[in-house]
């Protein structure tokens, strides 16, 4: 217990929002609301290192999506970009949250962004790390999904540690390869085929169009997921967006620079909301209860 108390644990929970069992760990306990939302195969545990230095200070929760670590899981879930954003805004509602910091890496900030246009009135922040911007008609996401699965496939016989230490492996530190190799099992296929897929069928660009939700984009320098042409549209689309590029990094940045991206986020934490480069969309701050999906 000691060690939980010195990390910032306070401790995993469940509960049971939109329908279906959600857990999470929370970190910190006092200051304002942050909720972390991993990316495509990356559970709560793996971002427990980023929350333990971001809860000094803030209430810290780290989500398991939907098909991911400890949250349900199963053939009877519908796994799509709209039930994912409804996860999120009926976890945040479960708890009784004021208006929260949402950090949404990669697949988690383009759930974000759908919670966001759906109610502004939630959220006091939009962090967006590294998130697709493939859609219909645009080009590919450039992370190919073949190892992943075939990552996903090694951990469910137990041999993901060996598949993470291979020489085709990216070189992270020993901790984050110990600790995907213990959680990656626990990723529904499912979940991340049909997620990979929305990064392609799911129009984005649309919801960032009509954001009111203060909002920050962190670019991964060496990622290859967002392009100079890229921010430059969703500049257009969204003017008061703050863009923060972390040159050293991939779209792994948060193992890539640790220190880096968390001077990145603590800096755009600390600035006053009402500080913007451009004008912010009054469209979507009406909220927009009826398209919210309320099924599993």
């Amino acid at each position: 217990m000691s060690g939980a108390a010195a990390s910032g644990l306070l401790y995993g929970a469940n509960v049971h929002a939109n329908g279906i069992r959600q857990h999470y760990l929370r970190f910190g306990g006092t200051g304002p609301e942050i909720i972390i939302v991993p990316g495509i195969s990356t559970t709560a545990a793996q971002w427990a290192f980023i929350a333990e230095r971001l809860c000094s200070g803030h209430d810290v929760f780290v989500l398991d999506v939907r098909g991911r670590g400890l949250s349900e899981s199963g053939p009877h879930l519908n796994y799509s970009l709209d039930a994912c954003a409804s996860d999120l805004i009926g976890f945040a509602e479960a708890l009784g949250m004021g208006p929260y910091t949402l950090l949404g890496h990669s697949m988690g900030g383009r759930i974000g962004i759908r919670a966001a246009r759906w109610r502004p009135s939630s959220m006091d922040q939009l962090i967006l790390v590294d998130p697709p911007v493939s859609g219909p008609g645009r080009r590919a996401y450039p992370i190919p999904f073949e190892p992943l699965l075939k990552l996903l496939q090694s951990a469910k016989r137990g041999e993901a540690d060996a598949a993470l230490r291979s020489p085709s492996a990216p070189r992270w530190p020993e901790l984050h390869i110990r600790t995907r190799a213990e959680w990656m099992h626990t990723c529904d296929e499912r979940a991340l085929i049909e997620s990979h897929k929305g990064f392609h069928d799911d129009d984005i660009h649309r919801d960032l169009a009509h954001l009111g939700v203060p909002t920050a984009l962190i670019v991964a320098g060496r990622g290859g997921v967002i392009r100079p042409e890229d921010e430059a549209e969703i500049r257009g689309l969204l003017p008061s967006i703050a863009i923060r590029t972390l040159e050293s990094a991939g779209h792994q940045m948060q193992i890539d620079d640790t220190e880096g991206f968390l001077s990145i986020v603590e800096e755009l934490l600390a600035r006053p909301r009402d500080r913007f480069d451009g004008r912010v969309s009054t469209f979507g701050k009406q909220e927009i209860s009826e398209d919210v999906p309320t099924n599993r």
